[in-house]
Parts: structure tokens; sequence; C-alpha cells
């Protein structure tokens, strides 16, 4: 098949297979005379095996991991084990975060009626104020943002 059906296929788009490939996550395929790609059952299956992994907010390279114990079925599986009891600490970390943020929006959110010109506005009044350190987020690990959050930007 060629990447336009193995994308409708899967429900990618084209440019994600190429990235795939890219990243070598998707072994290249064959090509035709025409210089077409062209894929098999095994690239349609190891890519709902990717879609799967990123629909579950991993990263690329928990999914080489993955890929490679699902490519090597008879080495041990607790490495796999270990792979997602991390994620799910990162995730419950973002669950944490993402409370928070929440909080703080709450909060905001009930400085102001609605009713008051832009100039008395509590939200505007208070996203003006400079933060105080302990109310700034933490950079422990590199960043500051709750990733994943924001699909599409």
């Amino acid at each position: 098949m060629k990447i336009g059906e193995l994308a409708r296929r899967v429900g990618c788009q084209v440019e994600t297979i190429r990235y795939y490939e890219r990243e070598g996550l998707l072994p290249m395929p064959a090509r035709s005379a025409a210089n077409y790609r062209l894929y098999g059952e095994a690239h349609a299956e190891r890519l709902g095996f990717i879609r799967h992994c990123r629909a579950l907010d991993m990263t690329l390279g928990e999914i080489r991991s993955l890929l490679d114990y699902h490519d090597h079925p008879k080495q041990p599986c607790h490495e796999a084990d270990t792979l997602i009891d991390e994620h799910l600490a990162h995730v419950e970390s973002r669950i944490a975060q993402l409370q928070a943020l929440k909080q703080a929006l709450v909060k905001l959110r009930a400085r102001c009626n609605g009713e008051s010109a832009a100039s008395d506005c509590g939200i505007l009044n208070e996203l003006a104020r400079p933060l105080k350190s302990e109310e700034l987020p933490p950079v422990e690990t590199g960043e500051a943002h709750v990733a994943g959050t924001h699909r599409g930007v």
C-alpha cells in the first residue's frame, strides 16, 4: 500500500509517517519502480503500536524502548514494566501540577464578577501584579510548563 492508504488506514497524517521513519521508529519501506513508498502489513501494525503509545502520551524514547522489547520477544519484560511504572509516576506528577493550576485559575476567576470596567477588573489587576518567588512554577525538571496539555500548539 502507498503512504496515503497507510495514513488513512491507521488514522494519521502522511507527514507523521515520514516523521516516524526519520526518527527510526518505522522501518523504511520498499520503493516502487516509480519511487513510491510501498508499505506492508508489518508497517501498519507497527504504526498502530506507535500510535497507541502516543495516545498514552509516551515520549519517542519510551516508544523506542518498548519497540525494542516488542522486536525481541525472548527478552524479559520487567524493563517494560519499569518503563510503564515511571511513565505512570510522570502522569501522576502532571495531574498534581494540573490540579494546582486549576486551583490557581479558580482563585483568579473569583477576583472578578464581570461588572467592572477593565481598569478595575480583579483578574487583570492580579495578572499585572509581579509574582512572588513561591508563586513561580518549579523549574527543577528544566520545564516550567506542564507538557502535553496544549494539543496542537
